[in-house]
C-alpha cells in the first residue's frame, strides 16, 4: 500500500509513530505538507498538485489536519475522495467533528448521552439558556477550542453572563454545557478503529483543575470499558463520519456522556498508558479498507435525473405497521430501502421478510415524485392574497426645505 500521512508537523509523536508502524508492515508511506497542495480542476478529472508538481498515485491518505487549516485542509481531502482515494476520516467528518455546535447537533438526533447543551446569542436569552441546563455552576465552550483551552468553569450565574458577554463582544460563539459534578474532573477517552475500541485510558485532573486534558497537567491510566462505554464511542464516531477518532465521555450517574469526538487524534498519552501499538491498529485498518474508497452516497445517487435519496418515517397510524416491507409496495413503486433505523439499531440492506414498526426511518433510494407523494404534507395557513394598493410605489417624500 502506498500511504500519504497528511501532516505539517513532520517530527510530532504521532505522525513518527504512524509513519513508523506503515514502513514497519512494508508500507510505502510518505508524510506530505498538507498546505504544499494545489486543488487542480483545470483537467477533465479531480486531480491535485504538490508543491507544484502533479502527485503520484497513493492508495490511501490519513489525515491529520490541524485546527487552524481547517477550511483548506478539508478540500484537499475532499479531493482525494473525489480521486477515490481512500481516506478513514472524510473531509466531511472532519468537518462536523471539528465544530463543537454542529457535532453536538448531530449527535443530538441519534440518542447519544451528551451533557445538556444550550446555544444562544443574545443576551436577554443567556439566564433562561443557563437555567435550562440546570443552573450554575456551567460550563462554557468555545466552539473551536482544542486541548483543554477555551474551556471554563463559571461557579455562579452572574458570572457566566459576564464570561459569556466579554465572549460574545470578540465575535467568540460559545456553547453552554451541565456542569456533571460526578465526573469528578475525570473523563475517558476512547480511541476507536473502524467499529471497535482499540484502547481507552480514563484522565484525571490535576489539583484543582476540573479539565483532565494531559496538557493541562492531567495524569492518564489505562481502562476496560464495559459494553455500555464501547457501544456510545463507536456509535458516536460512526454518526459523524469518522473511522479513525478519538472519543471523550464523562462518567454521568446514568451513564456515558459523551462531549467531544476528536478527528486527529493524539497517539502519545494512549500508547503510553496502555502500552498498546495503537499506531499499528490505524495502519492495518486501512490496508483492510484501501479497497474501499469513500463515497459520497447522495452525490452519486442523485445524478439520475428524477431519482434521489430521501428518508421515509413510519407513522404511528400508517397501514406499513405490521406489513413486511416485501409487502409495502415500494419495489413496485421503484423505491429501494437501503436501510431500516429503528431507534439505536440499523439493519443495513434489509431482506423483503423485515417487518414495519411505528416510527422506524427507512432510508430509500428511488423515484422522487413517488417518496415524494408518501410523506404527509404539512398544514400551512394559507394567506390570502390581498388587493394591490393604490400607490403600488409610494413617491418619494420631499426633500425638507
Amino acid at each position: 500500500m502506498k500511504l500519504a500521512i497528511l501532516s505539517r508537523a513532520p517530527h510530532a509523536y504521532s505522525t513518527q509513530r504512524l509513519r513508523a508502524a506503515a514502513q514497519q508492515r512494508g508500507h510505502d508511506v510518505k508524510v506530505l505538507n498538507t498546505l504544499r497542495f494545489g486543488i487542480d480542476l483545470s483537467g477533465p478529472e479531480p486531480d491535485l498538485q504538490y508543491r507544484g508538481r502533479q502527485l503520484s498515485d497513493y492508495d490511501a491518505i490519513l489525515p491529520r489536519i490541524g485546527n487552524s487549516i481547517t477550511y483548506f485542509g478539508t478540500a484537499v481531502v475532499r479531493q482525494f475522495e473525489q480521486m477515490d482515494v481512500y481516506t478513514p476520516n472524510t473531509a466531511n467528518g472532519i468537518t462536523n467533528a471539528r465544530d463543537k455546535l454542529r457535532a453536538t447537533q448531530i449527535l443530538s438526533r441519534h440518542n447519544i448521552g451528551m451533557p445538556a447543551t444550550t446555544f444562544v446569542r443574545n443576551r436577554a436569552d443567556l439566564r433562561p439558556a443557563i437555567e435550562r441546563v440546570g443552573g450554575a455552576p456551567v460550563v462554557i465552550k468555545l466552539l473551536e477550542g482544542t486541548q483543554g483551552i477555551g474551556v471554563i468553569l463559571a461557579p455562579e450565574v452572574k458570572v457566566a453572563e459576564a464570561i459569556i458577554e466579554t465572549l460574545h463582544s470578540t465575535k467568540q460563539n460559545v456553547l453552554i454545557q451541565s456542569f456533571i459534578k460526578e465526573s469528578r474532573g475525570r473523563d475517558i477517552r476512547a480511541l476507536v478503529v473502524g467499529d471497535r475500541v482499540v484502547a481507552a485510558m480514563r484522565r484525571s485532573a490535576a489539583g484543582d483543575e476540573f479539565r483532565s486534558n494531559v496538557h493541562r497537567g492531567g495524569t492518564v491510566a489505562a481502562v476496560e470499558l464495559t459494553p455500555e462505554y464501547e457501544q456510545a464511542a463507536v456509535r458516536s464516531a460512526q454518526i459523524m463520519g469518522l473511522k479513525v477518532a478519538g472519543v471523550d465521555m464523562l462518567e454521568g450517574n446514568e451513564g456515558p456522556l459523551v462531549m467531544e469526538v476528536n478527528s486527529s487524534p493524539g497517539l502519545q498519552g494512549i500508547e503510553t498508558a496502555t502500552n498498546l501499538d495503537v499506531a499499528g491498529a490505524i495502519i492495518d485498518y486501512i490496508a483492510n479498507q484501501v479497497a474501499f474508497p469513500e463515497i459520497d452516497v447522495r452525490q452519486r445517487l442523485t445524478v439520475s435525473t428524477g431519482y434521489g435519496v430521501a428518508e421515509l418515517v413510519v407513522h404511528g397510524a400508517a397501514d406499513l405497521v405490521g406489513t413486511t416491507l416485501g409487502e409495502s409496495g415500494l419495489w413496485d413503486r421503484d423505491i429501494t430501502v437501503l436501510t431500516v433505523h429503528r431507534g439505536t439499531t440499523v439493519i443495513p440492506n434489509p431482506r423483503k421478510g423485515v417487518v414495519l414498526e411505528a416510527e422506524d426511518r427507512l432510508l430509500c433510494f428511488g423515484k422522487l415524485e413517488e417518496m415524494r407523494s408518501m410523506i404527509p404534507e404539512r398544514r400551512r395557513r394559507r394567506q390570502k392574497v390581498r388587493k394591490l394598493p393604490k400607490e403600488p410605489i409610494p413617491a418619494p417624500a420631499e426633500a425638507a426645505g
